[in-house]
């Protein structure tokens, strides 16, 4: 179990998607998340980032994506100095390996993680293939995240890689078009579903994801509630929780 001193707060976030839709836009986004962190770290006790940081994600084994410069080295000046950051891989940038945990001193999580805060018990995560349905994306995650699969894609030079890997995303994201702007209600949210399901094993006091991009503060019962974060394209919101409660704020520079 953690604890937090009473002037410190754990912060979550997710969905940046830089690298998305070009350079312009991208660097626009990524100088507000950088503004936030600075803002945020005289009181972070640990700051968690629950997936799709960027666009397209792909370590080669001697190259790593070029750009984003500005939140790496922000997220690495925050572990230096000793704030301790965590991040969980997306659908978008499910293929991080140790980059993360070598330069930045970061761990990164490839599934959804049970935590505990001053008493309380959280299971965050992404929030990417959980849930009834949405068969066919589940089908191609097993794909991506086989280590085949990784490696073949691997030996494609980069410039061929990413440039395939940032098409077919934004043909993704082409398709969903307007689908998350909305709240679907409780019956048709796949993550308040499988929140549910998960419940009737065991309590947590908090299930926080992201993938979504709608923020959502969703009681599930009188002891349990389902927070989505939303995004840093359209919604600039993040979580805080202070050592009794957990928050949900739109960010404002």
């Amino acid at each position: 179990m953690q604890a937090f001193s009473s002037n410190k707060k754990l912060y979550l976030l997710s969905d940046f998607h830089l690298g998305a839709p070009n350079h312009a836009a991208s660097l626009e986004r990524e100088k507000a998340v950088v503004a936030f962190l600075e803002q945020i770290r005289h009181d972070a006790g640990c700051i968690i980032i629950a997936g799709d940081i960027f666009d397209f994600w792909f370590e080669y084994k001697k190259a790593v994506p070029r750009g984003f410069t500005r939140l790496l080295g922000k997220l690495a000046e925050l572990t230096d100095s000793g704030i301790p950051v965590e991040v969980f891989v997306g659908n978008h940038d499910m293929w991080m390996r140790d980059y993360f945990q070598q330069e930045l001193n970061i761990p990164v999580h490839y599934e959804p993680k049970v935590y505990e805060w001053n008493g309380k018990r959280f299971y965050i995560g992404h929030g990417d293939g959980l849930g009834p349905g949405d068969h066919g994306f589940k089908f191609i995650k097993k794909i991506f995240r086989n280590p085949v699969c990784q490696w073949l894609f691997g030996w494609l030079h980069p410039n061929l890689g990413i440039g395939l890997a940032n098409y077919f995303s934004r043909k993704s994201r082409e398709k969903t078009g307007e689908a998350d702007a909305d709240f679907l209600g409780a019956d048709k949210e796949w993550l308040i579903i499988y929140c549910k399901e998960v419940l009737v094993k065991a309590h947590y006091d908090y299930f926080i994801f992201g993938h979504r991009h709608y923020p959502i503060d969703f009681a599930l019962n009188e002891r349990s509630r389902y927070i989505n974060l939303g995004d840093w394209i359209r919604n600039f919101t993040y979580a805080s929780f202070d050592g009794q409660d957990v928050q949900l704020h739109h960010w404002k520079k």
